[in-house]
């Protein structure tokens, strides 16, 4: 008979303390956070690892919490559903999984992070009466749960953990890579704001917008721009002319990024609406992106490198566990979690 895993109880105890521990709880959740367990079905399988069980209940309070935390109101769109239950799934199973791998190499918890931890919840709860009554039965399954989670981040830590990189490795990433070592285009330009409060009327915007075609006429006519910056602007570069100096691509929002991308340096751009009013751009110059060299980019190239080849090890890791142990999903009843590779489990 598979064995269900202790968790599940842990977070039941939690869920229904919290439900009771008033506002502060809302506030300052312990991991995981609970959402509120189906009626219907608990004792029915998620999953079976080996010869532990995911039940049901545990399932789905784990995938109504990611929804909380990674969607507003809690309310996924319904074409990414299929897609966080897959997310949710792997997550439980790889703990599974990666619990009883730091078991054979006897990790051991971090006992001196875990008291803190500890700490924290006692001070942070101090002066909520449901957790004064209900902590002696609260801590034994915290304590646990935070030990585990000690040993699970020690072990990804070891997994992680690769000689460095030598400089032909980094050098060939980069010429692997060299899209990502590009300095992005830069722009120089100087604007002027006619400022307009966002709350002002529709005529004051009215207003504003003619006096921007005006000034956009005497700019076109010859007047100077960093004159009519210093009278006019409500920027603080009004100061240097309206001067803004050089500006990568994505640093323009995207509505004003459009315009100006048609504007030839020396040109004036029609009337722009803002947040903050009306503006006029002058583009003064346009430097293309260019190729960083390999000693410029070394630092940021060994960076990614690194980071990438952990996340490689790591997820090779992950498989390989998964590839040795023995996994049955309720597809029957989760039927999104069919698996999509004939291969995988």
């Amino acid at each position: 008979m598979a064995r269900i895993i202790p968790r599940l109880f842990f977070l039941i105890t939690l869920a229904i303390f919290f439900c009771h521990a008033g506002t502060a709880a809302e506030e300052h959740p312990p991991p995981p956070s609970p959402g509120a367990a189906p009626d219907s079905g608990a004792a029915a399988l998620f999953a079976t690892v080996g010869d532990k069980a995911i039940s049901a209940a545990e399932f789905e309070l784990a995938a109504n919490n990611a929804a909380k935390q990674k969607f507003y109101h809690g309310q996924p769109p319904q074409a990414e559903i299929d897609g966080l239950m897959r997310e949710v799934a792997d997550r439980l199973i790889n703990r599974i999984l990666l619990t009883e791998e730091a078991g054979r190499r006897h990790t051991e918890a971090d006992t001196a992070q875990v008291a803190a931890s500890i700490a924290t919840y006692e001070e942070r709860y101090a002066q909520s009466p449901a957790w004064q009554q209900h902590k002696d039965q609260l801590l034994p399954g915290l304590r646990l749960q935070l030990e585990q989670d000690s040993k699970l981040q020690r072990l990804e830590a070891e997994v992680r953990q690769l000689p460095p990189p030598t400089d032909e490795e980094i050098l060939g990433y980069f010429n692997a890579n060299r899209d990502k070592f590009v300095e992005p285009e830069k722009l120089h330009l100087s604007m002027i704001l006619l400022q307009v409060a966002p709350s002002s009327p529709g005529a004051a915007w009215s207003a504003a917008e003619e006096e921007a075609a005006r000034l956009v006429a005497k700019l076109n006519a010859g007047a100077d721009f960093a004159d009519s910056a210093r009278l006019q602007s409500a920027d603080d570069s009004a100061k240097e002319g309206g001067d803004l100096g050089y500006v990568h691509r994505g640093m323009i929002p995207e509505g004003l990024q459009g315009g100006i991308d048609r504007m030839s340096p020396g040109e004036i751009s029609a009337p722009i609406r803002v947040l903050q009013g009306m503006t006029v751009f002058k583009l003064i110059e346009r430097q293309p992106a260019r190729q960083l060299a390999f000693e410029v980019s070394k630092p940021r190239a060994r960076d990614l490198y690194v980071r990438e080849r952990s996340d490689q090890v790591w997820n090779s890791f992950l498989a390989q566990l998964r590839s040795k142990a023995k996994i049955e999903i309720n597809t029957q009843r989760y039927p999104a979690l069919v698996p999509q590779d004939p291969g995988s489990k």
